[in-house]
C-alpha cells in the first residue's frame, strides 16, 4: 500500500491542489509497518492532473484535509482511496492513526 500525502511546511496540506510536495509512504498491508517514505515535488495546479499522477507514483490512498467532490470521484476513478477531513499532523502520525483506525477526522475543508 502506497498512502500519499499533501504537505506544506512538512505537515499535511489542508487544500491538496496547491501543495508544494507530496510525501508517498510505503507500508506493508500485512503488518501495517511503514517501509518507507518518498517525498516528491508538486507539479504545477492543474485540475484534474493529481489523480493520475499519483496513480502513476503507485499511490492507492490518499490522506487530505480538504478535497472537492469532483477531485475525490477523480481520485476514485483512478483506484485510489480518498481520506478527507485528517489534521494538519505529520505524514507518520497520520499513517500510524490510519492504520490503527484512530484517524480523528473533521470536516472536509474544501467545499469546491
Amino acid at each position: 500500500m502506497r498512502i500519499a500525502i499533501p504537505l506544506a511546511d512538512g505537515r499535511l496540506a489542508m487544500h491538496f491542489g496547491h501543495c508544494e510536495s507530496f510525501a508517498l509512504v510505503d507500508v506493508d498491508a500485512g503488518s501495517g509497518r511503514i517501509k518507507g517514505r518518498n517525498d516528491v515535488p508538486s507539479p504545477a495546479h492543474q485540475p484534474g492532473l493529481l489523480p493520475p499522477w499519483l496513480s502513476e507514483k503507485g499511490a492507492t490512498v490518499i490522506i487530505a484535509g480538504g478535497m472537492g467532490q469532483r477531485a475525490q470521484d477523480l481520485f476514485t476513478q483512478q483506484g485510489i482511496k480518498v481520506i478527507v477531513g485528517a489534521p494538519a499532523e505529520t505524514p507518520e502520525a497520520l499513517v500510524k492513526d490510519f492504520l490503527e483506525g484512530s484517524l480523528k477526522l473533521g470536516g472536509n475543508a474544501c467545499d469546491h
